[in-house]
């Protein structure tokens, strides 16, 4: 999972990434000091690991992992090269989904390129930049596809329609992602990789004691519901001091604060759920690992995330749930019990399924 950290200059976004990747990426008070994106990657933290590898006696432990790229400020007028935007906007079009850091805190020491707080307009600004580099995109697509029918050829008739939907829609400053399209209409878009159909979790920064929210927050709140899109508040400050800590005094720390999880964790399950990812388990005495499949992949396929060999030769998988993996102490005492479920080419793998491949090749 691949995800990129945008937001105005001076929002906390780089901060946001020191304290997620410990990466110690530039942070400053002046707009662009970020130019090539910085990329850290992330372990996700999962204590059934920990706990399965002491089942098996095992010293090898393998999380999921998540990389965070932090672009660079964008301001108005990035989509036609204001700011080095379209340098910007080419490494968005990498991302699975982006974090979109939003100021939500007042502080006269540090600079806004627009001389004031306000959200919704920060993130306006941004959208509309997304908006606007695709709305270039689907002109281009336009343009070759009504060249194509010259020919008198009707299959492009359900793409052309498509693609002057979105593109009225856009105009209009919707964003795709807030688009209800057809199953078709999908797949005309989808190789267009647009950078407004991306998913968008939106994190509030805000100051040192106002964790809980503030009005700032509340407008954001109201944005994202609006787009179907998801809101965490954090302070990008706070989340940098935990870093420094030990395990034992961070957690006293959040304590203290308040706070039951980090902002890291809660930023990693909420993009799991909005990219539809999950993770499914394999434990043995060589490692155990945590393995990152969409929701809804079969025995096959999530085989397949393995090695290719898995997934060709794939003959049954054993499984058994986490906690009744857990409960029973062993896989071999799981299986006496009839716990362990003997699952074909059409199961769906679960959250938490811990797995055992049988095939041949």
């Amino acid at each position: 999972m691949k995800l990129g950290i945008v937001g105005l200059p001076n929002v906390g976004k780089s901060t946001l990434f020191n304290a997620l990747t410990s990466a110690g990426a530039e942070v400053a008070n002046y707009p662009f000091c970020t130019i090539e994106p910085n990329v850290g990657v992330v372990a996700v933290k999962d204590d059934r690991l920990v706990k399965l590898a002491a089942l098996y006696n095992c010293r090898k432990i393998v999380y999921a992992t998540v990389e965070f790229v932090d672009i660079a400020g964008l301001v108005k007028g990035a989509s036609h090269g204001e700011g080095l935007g379209n340098k910007f906007l080419s490494h968005i079009r990498e991302v699975d989904a982006i974090v979109h850091v939003v100021r939500c805190f007042d502080d006269a020491d540090i600079t806004h390129v627009d001389g004031s707080v306000d959200p919704v307009r920060d993130i306006e600004t941004i959208n509309t930049e997304l908006i606007l580099a695709d709305l270039e995109t689907l002109s281009k697509k336009i343009d070759r596809t009504k060249t194509a029918m010259k020919s008198g050829d009707k299959k492009y008739i359900p793409e052309l329609e498509a693609l002057e939907k979105v593109y009225k829609a856009l105009g209009e400053g919707v964003s795709l992602r807030a688009l209800d399209l057809t199953e078709e209409e999908s797949q005309y878009i989808a190789p267009l990789y647009l950078l407004s159909g991306k998913k968008v979790i939106y994190v509030a920064n805000v100051s040192e004691d106002e964790t809980g929210g503030n009005a700032y927050v509340d407008k954001v709140k109201e944005y994202a519901a609006a787009e179907g899109s998801e809101v965490i508040v954090l302070s990008a400050k706070i989340e940098a001091e935990l870093q420094e800590l030990s395990p034992e005094d961070k957690q006293m720390f959040m304590e203290e604060l308040g706070l039951d999880t980090s902002g890291l964790d809660k930023l990693i399950k909420t993009s799991y759920d909005a990219l539809g990812l999950m993770s499914f388990l394999t434990a043995g005495e060589k490692e155990t690992r945590a393995w990152t499949i969409p929701k809804g992949t079969k025995a096959p396929q999530a085989a397949g995330k393995i090695h290719t060999d898995f997934e060709r030769g794939f003959i049954r998988a054993e499984v058994v749930d986490y906690d009744t993996l857990i409960e029973c102490g062993s896989f071999n005492a799981a299986k006496e019990k009839g716990k362990v479920r003997s699952e074909g080419k059409d199961y769906v793998f679960r959250e938490g399924d811990v797995v055992l491949f049988r095939f041949n090749v």
